[in-house]
């Protein structure tokens, strides 16, 4: 157990989002708002963000290890592969939100994720230059991705760090904005 997942036994402060689900404590405490900048890690969290319009976000983080499965951990050089087959696999998958509009946009949102790493090195060069989320949303739409609105994108940008949302008084804020400070030091 590292020393964050054992703050969770702890009664700390927290965001009040995270309420008193451990699974959601475990997700506010460890990972919301830590950076992240590896480029399938953050392909993963954007289309998560995508199945979870409409719904709660604890549902999707309780199917999140399903949704790995079925996506190929989220590996978008081989999710862009998909085809035909693939998506009337997914939407028979009782494991995940079957909804073909977003399956096919996550099929969809892999090809255009391989533009932008054609385009910028990297999934991570591109996001990680963007400040404000309805301009992140806009230019993600301009090239053709789906379900990024911007209250999508900017859930996005909260989860991976790009913001430091932590509620004032949160015990975990100052911790994730040091690990912005250490990332953008290294950069």
């Amino acid at each position: 157990m590292t020393p964050r997942e054992s703050m969770i036994l702890s009664d700390i402060r927290r965001c009040a989002w995270a309420g008193s689900d451990p699974e959601y404590q475990r997700y506010h405490d460890t990972e919301w708002g830590f950076p992240v900048t590896n480029d399938l890690r953050l392909f993963e969290k954007i289309v998560l963000e995508g199945f979870q319009s409409g719904l709660s976000w604890l549902t999707i983080l309780r199917k999140r290890e399903n949704f790995r499965r079925a996506f190929a951990n989220f590996d978008f050089r081989r999710v862009a592969a998909f085809n035909r087959r693939d998506v009337s696999r997914l939407l028979k998958d009782q494991g995940i939100v079957r909804h073909r509009g977003k399956v096919e946009a996550a099929i969809s949102n892999a090809r255009r994720a391989l533009e932008l790493v054609e385009e910028h090195g990297s999934l991570a060069a591109y996001f990680w230059k963007w400040a404000d989320a309805t301009a992140l949303a806009r230019d993600l739409k301009r090239r053709g991705w789906k379900f990024v609105g911007p209250t999508t994108v900017l859930s996005f940008m909260q989860a991976m760090g790009l913001r430091n949302d932590h509620e004032k008084g949160c015990a975990i804020r100052a911790e994730a904005e040091k690990a912005r400070r250490t990332m953008n030091a290294e950069r």
